[in-house]
C-alpha cells in the first residue's frame, strides 16, 4: 500500500457512496413531503459535512493539497481505513434499504412516513449517522494528512452536534409514544452503547 494508492481507493470509495445514494434520491424524490425542515442552516450545516467528507478529501486526492501537512504514511492505518470505509459503505446501503420511501437527505417527515425499527434500526436508532462516523474515522486512517484526514471529523462532526437532537424532536412531533419506546431501548448511534 502507498500513499497513491490508498488516495486512489479513497476517492473510489466515495463515487461508490454516491452510486449507492443516487437510485435512492431518485425514488425518494416522487415521494410527497408532508413536513421539511430544510432551512438556511440545515443547508449550512449540510455545505460544512459536504465540504469535510467531499470537497477537502477531493482536493486532496486529485492535487496533493496541502501536502506539507502530511503524516508520516503508514500502510496499516490506511488497510484499516479502507477496511472501516467498506463497512460504512455496507451499513449505509443497509439503511436506505431499510428506510426505503422514508429516507431523505434533509430533516423532513413524507405522507405515509412509517418509524422503521427492524433491520439495521434495531441495533441504533441513527445508523445513517453511525456510517457517517465511520466514514469519517476512515478517512482519518486512510488520508493521512492533518487537513483531509480530519476534514471529515470536523465536518461531520458539525453536523452531527447540530442536526441530530432537532430531528429527534422532530420524530417525537411526528410518532409520539411509539418514538419514546423506541428511543428508550434503542442507542442513538453505537450499538450497544446507551
Amino acid at each position: 500500500m502507498t500513499p497513491l494508492i490508498a488516495k486512489i481507493l479513497h476517492g473510489l470509495f466515495m463515487v461508490a457512496w454516491w452510486v449507492i445514494r443516487r437510485p435512492f434520491e431518485r425514488k425518494a424524490k416522487r415521494n410527497v413531503i408532508a413536513r421539511d425542515a430544510m432551512d438556511l442552516r440545515e443547508k449550512l450545516l449540510l455545505g460544512i459535512s459536504f465540504t469535510g467528507l467531499g470537497l477537502i478529501p477531493f482536493l486532496y486526492i486529485t492535487t496533493g493539497i496541502p501536502a506539507a501537512l502530511d503524516q508520516p504514511f503508514s500502510p496499516l492505518r490506511a488497510f484499516a481505513g479502507l477496511a472501516l470505509f467498506g463497512a460504512a459503505l455496507a451499513l449505509f446501503y443497509a439503511t436506505h434499504k431499510a428506510l426505503g420511501r422514508n429516507w431523505s437527505v434533509t430533516l423532513a417527515v413524507r405522507e405515509e412516513h412509517a418509524l422503521v425499527t427492524a433491520g439495521v434500526y434495531r441495533f441504533v436508532r441513527h445508523p445513517m449517522y453511525t456510517a457517517f462516523w465511520m466514514w469519517a474515522i476512515a478517512q482519518a486512517l486512510t488520508l493521512q494528512n492533518w487537513v483531509a484526514g480530519f476534514a471529515g471529523i470536523i465536518g461531520f462532526g458539525t453536523l452531527y452536534l447540530f442536526r441530530v437532537g432537532r430531528e429527534e424532536v422532530l420524530m417525537r412531533q411526528t410518532f409520539g409514544p411509539q418514538w419514546d419506546d423506541y428511543a428508550a431501548r434503542t442507542p442513538r448511534v453505537v450499538p450497544f452503547l446507551r
